[in-house]
């Protein structure tokens, strides 16, 4: 049977794999919007757009993003612009008799002291990280809205949030890049340029999980898919969340040594301890997804040398 497929946030890092992943399938038929085109923070135009085509399945991977310094720098826009697009998203599916939903959130949604590896039952239970208070509770909001239609309306809208992404058609701008594309972009630079040392921020010692952007689409799309009853079973009765991620961390100096061994930089690698660590550590705990059936299946190293490969035949691509 075929499939007409809404992908919002089509050109994005993880709406582009989920868009891989779904051409798998020759049944499937992909919708997307151009931003000049449709305006997702725009209800009547949502609207319309929603009404003008005839759509099986929405995947909203539409979202504004950005690192420490955007979410400290434009909180308003991260806060209103995220909640627009969800909310316009969500009630359109909703007003249009679509039934099957997937919102893509943040592992930012957690306490940020939260115990870990984190639950998904951990959601709502403490203060969130000061840094993306914002962006976090739009995405909470956008969990809450499913989870609400599902409970009225009896829609099957479903949520996934994803541990630290990355991996081909990631950002790797110099200064608004999450750390996997910042240190590749630094160390090919260093390569390039002959620098015989590199200077990595803070002691090394923070632990982090990592998961590639077509492990992301893989468990979307199972997600998505999941038989209702099953997908009931294994979740918590009062939540409509599911954590996806590796369940396995490395520390912050065990990544920026991988990441300088996929590049093949021979230079020496600086910590420099005056610089912030953060939270000393950040894991999922992906019990519910592994139960489901679905594992991650590539490595960090795999994973990097992708990333490595695409960035570099990307270089003169906006995003690098």
């Amino acid at each position: 049977m075929s499939l007409n497929i809404f992908v919002a946030g089509h050109n994005g890092m993880v709406g582009s794999a989920i868009i891989r992943q779904l051409e798998k399938d020759k049944n499937n038929r992909i919708i997307t919007a151009e931003r000049r085109d449709l305006d997702l923070t725009n209800q009547q135009a949502v609207n319309h757009f929603f009404q003008s085509h005839q759509i099986d399945q929405v995947y909203l991977a539409a979202a504004k993003v950005g690192g420490i310094h955007a979410n400290n720098e434009y909180p308003a826009e991260f806060i209103y612009q995220n909640l627009m697009i969800e909310a316009n998203i969500i009630h359109a599916a909703h007003q249009n008799d679509i039934q099957k939903l997937l919102f893509l959130g943040s592992s930012c949604i957690y306490p940020k002291n939260a115990e870990q590896p984190m639950k998904e039952e951990a959601l709502l239970t403490g203060i969130l990280e000061s840094t993306n208070e914002p962006y976090a509770i739009a995405k909470i909001a956008g969990i809450k809205l499913c989870e609400s239609y599902n409970r009225q309306y009896g829609r099957d809208y479903r949520s996934v949030m994803p541990t630290n992404l990355y991996g081909e058609n990631d950002n790797f701008h110099p200064e608004n890049s999450h750390v996997i594309p910042a240190l590749i972009r630094r160390f090919h630079e260093a390569k390039v340029n002959g620098d015989k040392q590199v200077i990595a921020w803070g002691s090394g010692k923070p632990m982090r999980e990592f998961l590639h952007v077509d492990d992301m689409a893989e468990a979307s799309v199972f997600v998505m898919n999941l038989d209702i009853s099953k997908y009931q079973r294994h979740t918590h009765p009062m939540l409509s969340h599911i954590n996806v991620g590796t369940g396995v961390d490395c520390t912050i100096r065990e990544l920026v040594e991988t990441v300088a061994e996929v590049i093949g930089y021979q230079g020496e690698i600086v910590f420099d301890v005056t610089k912030p660590d953060g939270t000393m550590r950040k894991l999922m705990d992906v019990t519910t997804i592994n139960s489901l059936g679905w594992k991650a299946g590539i490595s960090l190293v795999d994973g990097l040398v992708r990333t490595y490969s695409w960035f570099t035949e990307n270089l003169n691509n906006s995003r690098t």
